[in-house]
């Protein structure tokens, strides 16, 4: 996750979902200078620790769940 989107989060009152290892986490500052930033597990805010922010993912709002588009073939005339 790059600096800026990690630090939106981190500011948001929105709650995004990001995972880190496939965890899913709450961002709570982010440190842009040694690009890291302070999470915890959502279901475990006890368990707090320092993570690179090349390991943050946010879930995409356009992932397809496997679902493939094909655009058709262009039709010549």
């Amino acid at each position: 996750m790059n600096k800026q989107r990690a630090q939106e989060i981190a500011n948001s009152p929105i709650m995004a979902d990001v995972t880190c290892d496939g965890v899913p986490v709450y961002i709570q500052h982010v440190d842009a200078e040694n690009d890291t930033a302070r999470i915890y597990p959502l279901d475990r805010p006890d368990q707090e620790e320092t993570v690179a922010l090349s390991s943050l993912t946010e879930a995409s709002p356009f992932q397809s769940d496997g679902i493939h588009m094909v655009c058709p073939p262009s039709q010549q005339q």
